[in-house]
């Protein structure tokens, strides 16, 4: 799998915001990150009373898992497989149809109160649904057969929501559909970071600073996906003790190798890729607090939040924007304010993790750790929103 996000867009004279699927996601995905978080905080603290027939940490959790990252999957996945495939994107009216479900799924779930969990279920299952059936058929229509795997984790992802809404309603908490939702994320994570991050460094490297370069996907990573994918089974199904505790060490030990061999350290000067090795750095650091949490060092949700937090949080908006800036034609470098939203998202995810170690501190470290989330995520709204909704400048000169 070769996810070409930088790749030249093919030319869309309709609604700007509906030229490529990144544009619409990527923007509002980001705003309901954003703003989820600052609903959540005071309905946390009891200062808020929520119209969700989810639990306020099931809203939370849900609204981050499978509210905001099926939004940005969906946004690079539409994006990547035109590239992989040769078909056309999906633009216009098709992409709008996605775009209201999702929005839909949003509303059913945050006022589920009154609309009642099977119709909420119901709406915001269809798009995950919609998002692998149209996936499915790009993939088989251009007989891209390699890349069904992608497709596979989606469904997962699918029957991890499912999972979750029935389990809120039966049981008053979800428990099963959580972890079936992060084992997805970070397979996703270890399967297309793997390959794109090496890319894209290895490209800059060659053209700026030639000497060492990253390893490219082979057989190693392969190995290090596989024993990751039986490790977070495993987890999943809530096996517990030391035997599971080994092999969450081993697979976040495997994955310091594999980041290791990337030649992260060679991108300093670029931090629109160096982002990208940080935000894949929080893989490994959750096997391994999760590993010591079967030890009963520390906290089960310090490793969560290492993995939401921190790697799919920070890997989402590295991933954003850059394709961001790639699609619409800019120059491929973080300029400062995007700096700043990285670095946001970074004191966001270490203040949440150190929320859950040091209790002691943990309302001010909750407090951080949301408004920095807040402002990494509404930052790129702010940042990044004029470029989604805005005519690609290389549309006039087609034209």
């Amino acid at each position: 799998m070769t996810a070409t996000v930088e790749s030249r867009p093919r030319v869309y004279q309709g609604w700007p915001l509906l030229a490529g699927s990144f544009r619409p996601f990527f923007l509002l995905g980001s705003i309901h990150a954003g703003l989820a978080i600052l609903v959540w905080l005071p309905a946390f603290y009891g200062e808020l009373t929520l119209t969700s027939a989810f639990a306020p940490r099931d809203w939370h959790v849900h609204e981050m898992l499978y509210g905001y990252l099926p939004a940005v999957i969906t946004g690079f996945l539409f994006t990547a497989i035109p590239n992989w495939t040769g078909r056309l994107p999906i633009q216009g009216t098709p992409l709008l149809v996605l775009v209201l479900v999702w929005i839909a799924g949003r509303l059913g779930v945050t006022f589920s109160a009154y609309t009642g969990w099977l119709a909420a279920l119901l709406v915001d299952a269809s798009f995950l649904l919609l998002v692998a059936a149209a996936a499915t058929r790009e993939i088989m229509a251009g007989r891209n057969w390699k890349n069904l795997n992608v497709v596979i984790l989606v469904v997962l992802l699918l029957a991890g929501n499912v999972a979750f809404h029935l389990e809120a309603h039966f049981h008053g908490l979800a428990e099963t559909g959580i972890r079936i939702g992060i084992a997805v994320v970070v397979l996703l994570i270890s399967l297309i970071g793997g390959r794109i991050i090496p890319s894209f460094t290895r490209n800059w490297l060659v053209r700026e600073q030639p000497g060492r370069l990253p390893a490219p996907f082979g057989r190693f990573d392969m190995i290090v996906v596989a024993i990751s994918a039986l490790t977070l089974a495993a987890w999943v199904i809530g096996a517990t003790g030391h035997f599971t505790g080994a092999a969450l060490a081993l697979a976040g030990l495997l994955h310091l190798v594999r980041l290791a061999r990337w030649a992260g350290d060679r991108t300093f000067r670029e931090r629109l890729l160096l982002i990208l090795h940080v935000g894949y750095a929080f893989v490994p650091f959750g096997f391994l607090l999760n590993a010591a949490a079967a030890f009963d060092l520390v906290p089960p949700s310090a490793g969560i939040h290492a993995w939401m937090a921190g790697a799919a949080g920070t890997m989402t908006l590295a991933v954003m924007s850059r394709a961001t800036l790639g699609h619409t034609g800019r120059q491929l470098t973080a300029s400062r304010t995007t700096q700043a939203i990285y670095l946001a998202i970074i004191v966001a995810a270490l203040a949440r993790i150190c929320a859950v170690i040091h209790p002691a501190q943990s309302e001010a470290l909750l407090h951080l750790a949301a408004f920095a989330w807040a402002a990494a995520f509404l930052g790129f709204v702010i940042a990044y929103g004029p470029l989604l909704a805005g005519a690609d400048p290389r549309r006039k000169a087609v034209a």
